[in-house]
């Protein structure tokens, strides 16, 4: 992704400026959500960047925002004292990547991220999205999985393979956690294929990464999907990733990111409560848009910048300022 034009520099820096204070007495905060940043493309994994075009990226942030860390920009929203075209980074589940590949970028350029961690999967864990990848990259053209309910699947070329493993995703992420990593490791075996145990942080690079100052967050234990937990379950694994970070980092873990995080679907008003009563100060949700002083500290917004293009990069993110449709407290109890 090449740098903008100074001319395009100027028209993002003003758009921004207009659509991040147009909310009447505050500014918009706008906050990127990543998982991984790749060393270099995966054809399997095209919407998710690789180091150059996350460094493309952090340097358009530079260029025409302003880049807090995740907890002064909370505090200043809620105080009505941000900047304009305020953005925070935050990534999502505790890749080994966010450290080796996407810390070093960051750091050239400035910017501290938060990282929300999944605790289960440190240490050589493998999440089931990750299984299923990985087996599909090397299963036979034609695999059969019709005898465990997922059907015939012809594999071809690279778009058919990330088409079915679109699919097979789909199709398991909201069964029961169980069942979901069962279902995944009986395609990984039968596609014979080699799980990496490298994917996840491990316990010392969370510490690593505290001590180079970037903000570590809580995902849950087991990233489960919290509505489909009975609510004793569902405060459990909150709470024991919470828990398990503590324990690791010696110091409180403040914030919160609810696994998926779409309102309503993903989690609801019984969680949000529950992400109040375990002591965080704010949770963030995927719902898209912009978070603005009125709106609720434990649903905050964030947003997923897919586009490579700067402009098209850039539109977005001014775009999503004015975005807050889920903005407000309509989940609490």
């Amino acid at each position: 992704m090449k740098r903008l034009s100074p001319l395009e520099a100027v028209m993002a820096r003003t758009a921004g400026t207009i659509t991040s204070g147009l909310r009447r007495g505050g500014r918009s905060l706008l906050i990127l959500i990543y998982h991984r940043v790749l060393e270099a493309p995966d054809p399997l994994r095209r919407r998710t960047v690789d180091a150059a075009e996350f460094a493309s990226q952090m340097d358009l942030l530079a260029q025409c925002f302003n880049v807090l860390p995740l907890p002064e920009a909370l505090a200043r929203l809620h105080s009505r004292s941000l900047p304009p075209r305020a953005v925070s980074v935050t990534f999502d589940d505790g890749y080994a990547d966010n450290l080796l590949v996407a810390l070093p970028i960051m750091r050239a350029r400035g910017v501290q991220p938060t990282i929300f961690v999944s605790t289960s999967y440190l240490d050589g864990g493998i999440m089931f999205n990750d299984a299923i990848t990985e087996a599909l990259r090397v299963a036979p053209r034609r695999f059969d999985l019709s005898d465990i309910g997922l059907g015939v699947i012809e594999l071809g070329d690279h778009e058919s393979r990330r088409m079915a493993i679109g699919r097979l995703i789909g199709e398991l992420k909201y069964r029961p956690a169980s069942e979901r990593r069962s279902l995944a490791m009986e395609i990984v075996s039968r596609a014979q294929s080699d799980i990496p145990r490298d994917l996840m942080l491990t316990t010392s690079q969370v510490r690593e990464l505290r001590a180079a100052g970037v903000d570590i967050g809580a995902h849950t234990a087991t990233h489960p999907i919290l509505s489909r937990l009975e609510p004793a379950a569902a405060r459990e694994d909150m709470a024991r990733g919470k828990e398990v970070l503590e324990g690791i980092l010696g110091e409180p873990v403040r914030h919160f990111a609810y696994p998926n995080g779409r309102p309503d679907e993903d989690y609801r008003a019984e969680h949000v409560a529950m992400a109040r009563e375990l002591g965080f100060s704010a949770a963030l949700s995927t719902a898209w848009g912009a978070g603005h002083p009125g709106c609720d500290a434990f649903q905050v917004p964030r947003v997923a910048p897919w586009d490579i293009e700067a402009p098209r990069f850039a539109a977005r993110l001014v775009k999503s300022y004015a975005q807050r449709r889920f903005a407000r407290a309509s989940l609490h109890p």
